[in-house]
């Protein structure tokens, strides 16, 4: 029997013994996850543009112009033709193996592919072009441990010739072991708002553009591009800036980053190295965050590997960025992404639907709307449209009367 060695060793989201099995004899065996690799050659070569497909499994979004991107995890982006709210119509999906985030820029598409930065061109949308692959400026890929598993067997795996794809699972009893890690994917897409021709995503966003930078986070890092070529994308740095980062978002000249432990604040006078002002420390907990003038709204997520059980919504005062403080706490269920429009905050609570509040008189937030039946991921609040992605259907309102009205759903699978 193998020994399964600790080449990347997290912790389970579940405790140890939920996913092993004992037989009658008394002997302990465990769901073991055995990696399917590719080599790094042959993973680079399956990124293509192919006709549209159902999802899998709804990601982020990000919205350019009048196309909505939706991000199939892991296996690529799909195209949505957004000109008519009431009849989006998907035209192409981006076959981008690892993927998970993506970020515009004067129809130039960027998106991760594990350890590599993928661009594309978009000027012509019935001839998409990958235009560059700028390899490996993310070396610190981690990988999802696949649900239910005790262990992950890395023992053959070659990290510096392979990519791991996939997992089978396999049962094994288990003399000598450690358990596996287990993580958010290594990026996520955040933008903010526009900024010179730049499209916007939703608050679960790793990516970022502010003129000509693009701003990416992986789980510890903050990498820098300079994207003034497009075509010809240049790491500047990537540096340190803390544990389990899971969320960037740009505002009047600020980044956001939001962690499990915290929001990060850096200032963008020099965008090309932006400048650490303040952290401010919340329980442990999954956390986007939006900005809206001198207020920052962060869900913070709990009952998973986060670290705490309970879920809320804080109202954090940013007036000052070297002292950011706490104004008000509100319980959620398991929320997820959030938005922010004139007076409207918008709340993906999960399984608990989308909820609306009225910001007026902040940090005193009034539930004005509750659109409870659905299961709700991330949202774009656009100037005539909000979208809102949410049990693998793209989901859009209107504001029209000061009213938030359904105005189509369209499924994705």
């Amino acid at each position: 029997m193998k020994k399964i060695n600790g080449l990347i060793a997290i912790f389970l989201l579940t405790i140890l013994g939920s996913s092993c099995e004992k037989e009658t004899t008394g002997e302990e065996y465990y769901n073991v996850a055995v990696p399917v690799v590719k080599p790094i050659a042959e993973f680079r070569a399956m990124v293509r543009v192919s006709e549209p497909r159902g999802i899998e499994e709804a990601g982020k979004i990000y919205s350019y112009e009048d196309y909505v991107f939706i991000n199939d995890t892991e296996k690529g982006v799909h195209i949505i033709d957004n000109s008519d709210h009431r009849a989006p119509v998907k035209i192409k999906f981006l076959e981008i193996p690892k993927n998970t985030d993506i970020a515009v820029k004067n129809n130039m598409l960027f998106a991760n592919s594990a350890m590599d930065l993928v661009v594309f061109d978009l000027s012509d949308m019935n001839n998409i072009k990958q235009e560059a692959r700028i390899k490996d400026v993310f070396p610190n890929r981690l990988y999802n441990a696949p649900a239910g598993a005790a262990f992950v067997d890395y023992e053959n795996f070659d990290s510096q010739k392979e990519v791991i794809v996939g997992y089978v699972m396999e049962s094994r009893k288990i003399e000598m072991a450690r358990p596996p890690v287990s993580t958010e994917d290594g990026f996520v897409n955040n933008s903010g708002g526009n900024s010179g021709g730049s499209g916007t995503g939703g608050s679960l966003a790793r990516f970022n553009i502010h003129e000509d930078f693009l701003y990416v986070v992986d789980e510890t890092n903050l990498s820098i591009f300079d994207i003034k070529g497009l075509d010809e994308a240049e790491l500047i740095k990537t540096e340190y800036v803390g544990n389990q980062i899971e969320t960037i978002f740009n505002k009047e000249g600020y980044l956001y980053l939001g962690s499990s432990s915290g929001m990060f604040i850096y200032n963008l006078e020099n965008p090309a190295a932006p400048q650490f002002q303040s952290m401010f420390s919340h329980i442990l907990g999954c956390d986007p965050v939006v900005v809206k003038d001198e207020l920052a709204y962060v869900t913070i997520r709990g009952g998973n590997m986060c670290g705490q059980q309970w879920s809320q919504l804080d109202v954090i005062d940013v007036a000052d960025k070297t002292s950011p403080q706490l104004l008000k706490s509100y319980p959620m269920e398991n929320p997820y992404g959030l938005g922010v429009k004139d007076d409207w905050l918008f709340v993906c609570d999960g399984t608990a639907g989308l909820k609306i509040y009225d910001t007026q008189d902040t940090p005193n937030l009034k539930l004005t709307d509750h659109f409870p039946d659905i299961n709700t991921y991330d949202v774009i609040p656009l100037e005539d449209v909000l979208l809102m992605v949410g049990d693998n259907t793209l989901y859009q309102y209107t504001y029209k009367g000061n009213k938030i009205t359904l105005l189509s759903s369209f499924k994705l699978n």
